[in-house]
């Protein structure tokens, strides 16, 4: 077998703004496997929040390529790396390349739906975009909120989208001191779920108030370790393949997850639809899917998968 990993960055058709700042530029890092019969391909986003670069990736990767190449498989895979991003992508890289070998994956959906995220802005510029989303066929609309004008943020998208189902990703950036009041105000809003608003080392707060509305895991929640910690705060976990480090991670998580009680969200980074359809398995076991990243890029890799109404299409 012959196995390779490299970086790529692909531009964004406009900025992607959230509490921590702004991104112009999705930064990937890509494991391309080769059996001389069969390619599979994995690809994965380094994330600075949780220490990773696409050096840092990169150098990872390398030493256990070689190992790869030796003959590690998927399963001896998840003792010999961490979670995170750089397994993600060999992980990933693997599945695929055994899905190759055996014709492809069947059984899964032709279409899922997903999200459409409005980034942070001024209200009236985000109640425009929610209006264009919603008119564009979109149902359900995530909102990244910093710590400023919340409810006035959520109350002009309300208004521009009066059917349209909302959440929340305030990722870190709120505090103990507003956030019981905050919660019901907008619940009363019609919020349909909360995304990560304490810091993850904060989070034991979430256990001390009854939530008006459900409370998702992101930052907090990687791999089924940390589901005992989180059950009596959260009452949702995003699941994403640059977390758990992986397909077959994300697998596990996502049933020992509904095993504790959790409902279950499908998460992204910014990516390519490579990314996307790694992901895929996961599509119908989740109650919301947040797969838009590919829609954030100036041009997606080729072939790319289809977004549109608020549904992407393996096609």
């Amino acid at each position: 077998m012959r196995a390779r990993c490299y970086a790529e960055t692909w531009p964004l058709r406009t900025s992607f703004v959230i509490s921590r700042g702004a991104r112009t530029h999705a930064e990937v890092v890509v494991v391309e496997l080769h059996t001389g019969t069969h390619r599979g391909i994995g690809e994965c986003t380094p994330y600075p929040r949780y220490g990773e670069s696409v050096s840092s990736v990169l150098a990872q990767l390398e030493p256990v390529l070689r190992d790869v190449q030796a003959g590690l498989d998927r399963q001896q895979l998840q003792s010999r790396m961490p979670a995170g991003a750089a397994r993600n992508a060999l992980d990933c890289a693997l599945a695929d390349l055994e899905a190759a070998a055996s014709g492809g994956v069947g059984g899964q959906p032709e279409s899922l739906t997903t999200v459409q995220t409005l980034v942070v802005d001024e209200p009236e510029a985000m109640a425009v975009a929610a209006a264009e989303a919603v008119a564009d066929g979109v149902s359900v609309l995530k909102l990244k909120l910093d710590d400023r004008l919340v409810l006035e943020r959520v109350g002009a998208v309300r208004q521009a989208a009066p059917e349209a189902q909302l959440v929340i990703d305030a990722n870190e950036a709120w505090s103990r001191d507003t956030l019981i009041g905050r919660c019901q105000q907008i619940a009363e809003l019609g919020v349909a779920m909360l995304e990560q608003p304490l810091p993850a080392d904060d989070d034991e707060f979430l256990a001390t108030f009854s939530h008006p509305l459900p409370i998702c895991a992101d930052e907090s929640c990687h791999t089924r370790k940390d589901l005992p910690r989180l059950q009596g705060r959260y009452e949702m976990i995003n699941i994403k393949l640059d977390k758990t480090g992986g397909i077959t991670e994300a697998l596990a998580l996502a049933e020992a997850g509904k095993s504790c009680g959790f409902d279950l969200m499908l998460g992204c980074m910014l990516c390519t639809s490579r990314a996307i359809r790694a992901a895929w398995p996961l599509g119908s076991k989740v109650r919301f899917r947040d797969l838009d990243g590919p829609t954030w890029l100036a041009k997606d890799v080729d072939p790319p998968l289809r977004f549109t109404g608020g549904r992407v299409y393996w096609g």
